[in-house]
Parts: structure tokens; C-alpha cells; sequence
């Protein structure tokens, strides 16, 4: 998350987003305001990079991130990308860079995607 915007400015009254939420690296829009649910899991997402170096699942180096957007229906995205199966894990990615991992979804559940706080930026 951005150092100079505190979680009550992120989150609104009702657990949902207040601003929009962007990838870092290109500013392209993943997710409109009010569309996410503010949750707490701790989840690990390997280290960002291009999309077809995620999808081989060699590379252990990553983050323990507890602070995630929750998102309900994939077609509540605004812009985002899969990866291949790692396991039964689908790593989030920017659609129009594809950056990532900025989230993460399990294949077991198949109403929950998770976008790391960490991962983006609001406007």
C-alpha cells in the first residue's frame, strides 16, 4: 500500500474501496471504486515480473501479504489477467502490461480473487 494513503482513506464505512484501484506500473484501471471488499488473509505472492515468468513456478521469491481487495466475480474487473495454473493457484496480472502477480485466485473457490493492496495504486 502507498505510504501517504492511510487504510480509512482507502476503505469506505461499509468495508468497500473508496478510489479506484490501478496497476503501478502502467496506471491502467483494474478496478472501478465500491466494487471490492476490504479483506484481511495472508496470502503469498511471488515476486512481480512479466507474466510468462510467473506461469513456471520455479521461482520461490515473494511476499507474505496480509491486505487484499476481494472481488467476488471475475467480470467485475476492469482489466485483468490470468496466469496459467500454478497448482490451483492463478496468479492476477495487469492486462494491458501484464505486471504481477497483483492478485491471486484459487481454483477451489471460484468466487474469490484477492488484489493485493501492496500490489496497486488508487486514484
Amino acid at each position: 500500500m502507498e505510504a501517504a494513503e492511510p487504510l480509512n482513506e482507502l476503505v469506505s464505512a461499509e468495508g468497500r474501496n473508496r478510489k479506484a484501484v490501478l496497476c503501478q506500473r502502467c496506471g491502467s484501471r483494474v478496478l472501478q471504486p465500491g466494487t471490492a471488499v476490504f479483506s484481511r488473509r495472508q496470502l503469498f505472492l511471488p515476486s512481480m515480473r512479466k507474466k510468462p515468468a510467473l506461469a513456471d513456478g520455479s521461482n520461490p521469491d515473494g511476499d507474505l501479504l496480509q491486505e487484499h481487495w476481494l472481488v467476488d466475480d471475475m467480470f467485475i474487473f476492469e482489466n485483468v489477467g490470468f496466469t496459467k495454473d500454478v497448482g490451483n493457484i492463478k496468479f492476477l496480472v495487469c492486462a494491458d502490461c501484464e505486471i504481477g502477480p497483483i492478485g491471486w485466485h484459487c481454483l477451489d473457490d471460484k468466487n474469490s480473487f484477492y488484489v493485493a493492496l501492496e500490489r496497486v495504486s488508487h486514484e
